[in-house]
């Protein structure tokens, strides 16, 4: 009875109290049609041993990734985690927190999220962040939606090299704010320039680009960021922060408005969520920016304090003046990433980005020495995923690899119809040389079948 407490003499007690004879009484307000007279057709319950038996069973049906080897990424990466980051994270303190509006008594919890907006922009190049969204999905859409409101202008340009699942909620959200989307396509795995210059216009709000993109490439941000400031336009860019431990950042190249994903960073994979959005711009456009922002200042005695400022969503402002709906308190999966990086460091964080390239390059070196197999976009530097081409059906290979424990990657062709053999493999630093090896291995092998 742990989670129904109340025996049988507490409930005819309890009814007595209230003046009724029984439970059906108490609910006389339910008609006969609607009531249920015999108990619900589940299970009896189960003793605590005999629920986690059941449990343990339960989840041993999944294919998680301390009994499978992966080499899956497109969005969820599979990074290791140091200790100190569970252990920190589980401090009731910031685990029962909900939103600091009482900075009198949230100073640890604000000091945290000022401390992650800092390492956010320190990542990306820019000017201010704020303290997270949902996921790198909305992030975008909303980072699109306040172009549109900074320049008055409702066209919106993506490239397709951008992840599939991001611009599919990136349509929902332009299609409900009555915003057009023009997605222009990749040539040879990077943003098409051509078809950029053509589709561009004095009605450009924005040109939406990822960094490196979808495909694991590396985009040429400087031209598309020309390109886009010659019409009015702003640039946007969706970065995988890891990267950003190597690439030159975003706000070198004059980009407006940096989104991202930071799962990676210090938060497990976890079956798709929760997950960790980036959002960092230009000064000039703070006011614009979604949802909150944590600010430093000082009391009324000169102390260093940190408060909540510019909450300008729907929950804090009247609804005409919001600038989002967004009401996300990430503030835990942020807290995440910054004892992640603050553990790991600078020198530390650019080593973890180098070891991710390195493996990832070793890797693309070792599987495709395999006869069939090669690279499908060779041109373009790559950091930790790449795509194979291969000589046969990309699901059919991963069916047959997932017999032996191993996801060998994402096949692409259920988003790019004309890449039924493409496969999209991600290596990182978790991954060590023999588990390379053996991947070699078994794709080798799976291909001859």
């Amino acid at each position: 009875m742990r989670y129904i407490p109340h025996t049988e003499e507490d409930i005819q007690q309890m009814l007595a109290t209230i003046g009724v004879t029984s439970i059906r009484d108490l609910f006389q307000d339910i008609p006969d049609s609607l009531y249920l007279k015999e108990p619900l057709p589940i299970p009896d319950g189960l003793d605590e041993h005999a629920l986690f038996k059941r449990l343990a069973r339960l989840a041993n049906q999944n294919a998680d990734t301390t009994r499978y080897l992966s080499f899956l990424g497109a969005g969820a990466y599979d990074h290791f985690i140091p200790s100190i980051v569970q252990t920190l994270i589980s401090r009731g303190e910031f685990l029962t927190a909900y939103t600091p509006y009482q900075p009198e008594a949230s100073q640890g919890l604000l000091q945290s999220i000022f401390e992650f907006q800092t390492m956010v922009c320190e990542l990306t190049g820019m000017e201010v962040a704020n303290a997270s969204m949902y996921d790198a999905s909305t992030a975008l859409a909303e980072s699109a939606l306040m172009a549109c409101q900074i320049t008055g202008r409702s066209r919106v340009i993506a490239s397709q090299a951008i992840h599939p699942h991001y611009r599919q909620v990136l349509r929902t959200y332009l299609w409900t704010n009555s915003r057009e989307l023009v997605e222009i396509p990749h040539a040879e795995g990077i943003t098409d320039s051509d078809a950029l210059r053509a589709a561009i216009d004095n009605q450009t709000a924005c040109v939406l680009v990822q960094y490196p993109n979808f495909f694991g490439l590396i985009e040429p941000l400087a031209p598309i960021v020309e390109t886009a400031h010659q019409h009015g336009a702003l640039a946007i860019v969706c970065a995988d922060p890891m990267a950003l431990g190597v690439l030159k950042p975003p706000g070198e190249y004059g980009v407006d408005i940096v989104v991202g994903e930071g799962q990676s960073l210090g938060n497990a994979m976890g079956f798709g969520g929760p997950f960790l959005g980036l959002f960092a711009c230009k000064q000039e456009y703070v006011r614009r920016i979604p949802g909150r922002i944590v600010g430093q200042t000082t009391d009324s005695e000169g102390r260093r304090g940190f408060v909540m400022t510019l909450r300008t969503r729907e929950q804090d402002i009247r609804r005409e003046k919001a600038t989002s709906n967004i009401c996300t308190n990430e503030a835990l999966c942020a807290l995440a990433s910054t004892i992640f990086m603050s553990a790991l460091g600078k020198q530390g964080f650019r080593e973890l980005a180098e070891t991710c390239t390195q493996k990832a390059h070793y890797a693309a070196q070792r599987l495709t020495e395999i006869p069939g197999v090669a690279l499908r976009f060779p041109k373009t530097p790559f950091f930790k995923e790449f795509v194979l081409e291969l000589p046969l059906s990309a699901r059919a290979v991963c069916d047959r690899l997932l017999d032996k424990q191993i996801l060998a990657g994402l096949p692409l062709e259920p988003y790019y119809p004309n890449m039924e053999n493409a496969l999209l493999v991600c290596v990182t630093e978790t991954r060590t040389r023999e588990e390379i090896e053996t991947f070699a291995e078994s794709l080798a092998d799976a291909l001859r079948k």
